[in-house]
């Protein structure tokens, strides 16, 4: 007597949860940079809120004295991932940029006008233009049809 075989298809049973995130998100690299984005928003959130109940009293609600270096360099740790720089508070209450504009003090100056007019004098070629491509490939070609130089 020949038995039967009896596949069983076994299907994915999803949630409405799994459904919307993948309708709305299909790629992982793009739901993980999402998840990494609202973990440094919460991280930016409670620091902040900390940093903000350590300065402001709240009425029937004593004031806890923390130190707040740790979280201070967390917050500015957070804005610095999101492309955000902070300056330093000098001593007669301003906030400004050191030096350079690095916040260190150190480094060299920024180049000013006259700086650039003496370095483009100095070129015998005229004007130099640098460009930085990030996306390759690329091919640079030469153009056979002559023009009128570039004249300043």
């Amino acid at each position: 007597m020949a038995e039967e075989v009896k596949e069983e298809v076994v299907e994915e049973t999803k949630g409405p949860l799994q459904k919307l995130k993948e309708k709305i998100l299909p790629d992982e690299d793009e739901q993980a940079a999402i998840i990494s984005t609202f973990v440094r928003l919460g991280v930016l959130v409670w620091s902040g809120g900390i940093l903000t109940l350590n300065y402001v009293a709240i009425p029937g609600v004593p004031q806890q004295k923390i130190d707040p270096t740790f979280i201070a360099s967390v917050f500015t740790g957070v804005l610095a991932s999101f492309g955000i720089q902070t300056a330093s508070k000098k001593g007669d209450g301003t906030m400004k940029m050191n030096g350079n504009g690095n916040g260190n003090g150190n480094g060299t100056p920024p180049v000013t006008a006259k700086d650039i007019e003496a370095i483009m004098a100095k070129v015998p070629a005229g004007p130099v233009q640098t460009i930085r491509v990030e996306q390759a490939p690329l091919k640079i070609t030469t153009d056979t049809k002559p023009q009128e130089p570039y004249k300043m």
